[in-house]
């Protein structure tokens, strides 16, 4: 056995199900804390535990890069390194390599590249070279190595695109050592083309995978295009497998996502938002740092039980003033806790059969629409 997926309910597409790895269990649908540098930035592990988060993600190009996959294997893996011993998904690194590198050179073999930490040494990544990273790291998800588009991209370059990311997936997935508790993920791609998505779709679950990922989204195409393409391609993908849409987002992008067959989701945005002063609630964000909050008694969030929740919008406004680390923290926990709420909440309304009402209502109030 590898990871076990199981759907528990379905409302129309949207799913309520578990996944079953080596290091523990988790609910789907999930939102995954993002520990890029194996920590979720400004929390302790058991911070993050509090949150209601189950399975975090770590990044095999900044580990790789910093400490680096051997001392991370000698240290015991990162369940270990890091303190959480809960199930952990790795991201391949390719799209950082595309993003974060100078001199990028794309061949059939892998890419070579220069790395924004130390200049001008060059590092080359095959598909084969991310799988044995990601094994050193002790991932339970492993992610196949991909090449992420910008979009808008031409249909030529896509096209190209799809087949390298299934010769890539092929490499991938012959490199990763089968054991139990353990998978790897395939990534759809195609940019904004259907047919492209449809095929990649195709090729990707002829290849066979442990579950499939759909990659190439949230990169700053409309809202619209993003969920035609999610359509476009769940349907596609075996229905005994988890779906995992990358780098997703907003909470009205994931009941999106949700509605139409994803399982799994991450995002930096509530992290990152906690350290930029924004909160989110249950009636839309929050600049913490607007002069409004200094003499608000009020909590951030009256339906949120989270430790930033039970003191005031003032407190939090003084922190952030103040450039205190706590605020940071604060509200960083409280932005994961609202999450993991919302996919608790989610999770609830698909087992009790009113999934299009909980969304209804919950988009009403978060966008104060009466």
């Amino acid at each position: 056995m590898s990871l076990k997926f199981t759907v528990l309910k379905s409302q129309g597409m949207a799913r309520r199900g578990r996944v079953e790895t080596a290091h523990g269990t988790f609910e789907t649908p999930a939102f995954m804390a993002v520990g890029t540098a194996a920590t979720v930035k400004a929390l302790t592990m058991d911070m993050v535990a509090a949150t209601g988060t189950q399975v975090i993600l770590g990044n095999t190009y900044h580990l790789m890069m910093r400490p680096g996959g051997d001392l991370v294997e000698q240290m015991g893996g990162l369940h270990k390194f890091s303190g959480w011993h809960g199930p952990i998904l790795t991201d391949s690194g390719g799209f950082q390599v595309m993003s974060l590198s100078n001199l990028v050179k794309m061949s059939e073999d892998g890419v070579e590249f220069t790395s924004h930490i130390d200049g001008g040494i060059k590092h080359f990544l095959r598909p084969e070279d991310s799988v044995h990273i990601q094994h050193q790291l002790d991932s339970n998800i492993t992610m196949a190595l991909d090449e992420c588009l910008h979009l808008p991209t031409t249909r030529e370059r896509a096209e190209k695109n799809v087949d390298m990311v299934a010769r890539w997936a092929r490499r991938s997935r012959d490199a990763f050592i089968d054991r139990p508790g353990y998978g790897i993920f395939g990534i759809v791609q195609g940019a904004d083309f259907p047919y492209l998505r449809e095929k990649s779709a195709q090729q990707l679950t002829e290849i066979g995978f442990d579950g499939y990922a759909i990659g190439g989204l949230a990169v700053g195409e409309p809202q619209e295009t993003m969920f035609r393409m999610i359509a476009t391609t769940t349907p596609l993908l075996p229905t005994d497998k988890p779906r995992y849409l990358m780098g997703v987002g907003t909470p009205l992008d994931i009941l999106g996502a949700v509605e139409r067959g994803v399982d799994m989701f991450d995002c930096v945005m509530p992290t990152r938002a906690g350290r930029t002063a924004q909160a989110f609630t249950r009636h839309g964000t929050m600049n913490m740092k607007n002069a409004r909050f200094r003499d608000d008694t009020a909590p951030i969030d009256d339906e949120c039980t989270c430790p930033a929740c039970k003191l005031n919008r003032a407190y939090i406004h003084h922190l952030i003033k103040c450039n205190e680390i706590l605020g940071a923290t604060l509200l960083t926990q409280h932005n994961l806790w609202f999450y993991q709420d919302l996919m608790r909440d989610i999770r609830n309304s698909i087992e009790q059969g009113n999934f299009a009402q909980f969304k209804s209502e919950f988009i009403r109030k978060y966008t104060n629409a009466e």
